[in-house]
């Protein structure tokens, strides 16, 4: 169920059952020039549904503008300061508390968000708040998206373009894939962006012309529709476990003692 879609009213019974919501965070950035800006956003927002759908836990309205100041150079791009955005996300979370919400899934789709969720996650959980954890798709089907395509990309690349191909086709631009794949970086590998060792590069234009990698022109609607099940499949098992597990298994232990 959609939070956003429902009257105050209606929402009661599920507050009183359930103790559990999917809060979608995605991004507005650059996707380079055959894709969207609210691609990690309509991601993001289209797990969250769709897992809310199957198991009929709560999912709130998307987060929608995330950490994403590496891709400033490019129009459109919008983001929030790191701490800013750690401070609104906990925010927001904490809110739910006062629904009787006590875990939380953080359906995230792009990468930057990442550590500031976690972050976040980590405050609630120490304040003995409620008990919340990020969960990134691409993450949980690592070995489909190899088998998938020669070139993936971490960014703009054609696993995210699949997935947006199969959620929304008339946001993609078939016409500009070969585009995006040779004016971008097409193959990335464990030394990308090193020298000696140190990361380099603060921004994705210091690699990227035109601000993605990895090789477009493999994606299709057919295999995003292929890693939306697959990786949808992780995120409810996941809300199913979290789901049955006592809020005490999941704050802060105690701390150690060595007394008998």
């Amino acid at each position: 169920m959609y939070l956003g879609e429902y009257a105050w009213p209606d929402l009661a019974e599920y507050f009183e059952q359930e103790s559990l919501a999917l809060v979608p965070v995605g991004s507005t950035e650059q996707h380079g020039p055959h894709l969207p800006e609210a691609t990690d956003a309509l991601i993001a927002e289209g797990f969250a549904r769709e897992a809310a759908r199957r198991t009929g836990y709560l999912c709130t309205p998307t987060i929608s503008i995330g950490v994403s100041p590496h891709h400033r150079q490019f129009h459109g791009t919008m983001w929030a300061d790191a701490p800013a955005f750690r401070d609104y996300v906990e925010s927001v979370t904490r809110n739910l508390t006062q629904h009787g919400i006590d875990r939380v899934v953080y359906v995230n789709a792009h990468g930057g968000n990442v550590e500031h969720l976690r972050e976040v996650g980590r405050r609630l959980r120490d304040d003995r708040e409620l008990y919340a954890i990020e969960w990134m798709w691409d993450e949980s089907i690592t070995e489909r998206i190899e088998a998938a395509f020669e070139s993936p990309g971490p960014h703009g690349g054609p696993k995210e373009t699949s997935l947006v191909w199969h959620l929304d086709e008339e946001l993609v631009h078939p016409d500009r894939l070969e585009e995006a794949r040779d004016g971008g970086l097409t193959a990335v590998d464990e030394g990308f962006g090193r020298v000696h060792g140190a990361r380099t590069f603060y921004d994705s234009i210091d690699n990227t012309d035109n601000g993605v990698l990895g090789d477009q022109t493999d994606a299709s609607p057919e295999v995003g529709a292929e890693l939306f099940e697959a990786a949808c499949g992780h995120l409810v098992d996941l809300a199913e476990w979290l789901a049955d597990r006592p809020i005490e298994a999941l704050l802060p232990r105690e701390h150690v003692s060595t007394r008998e």
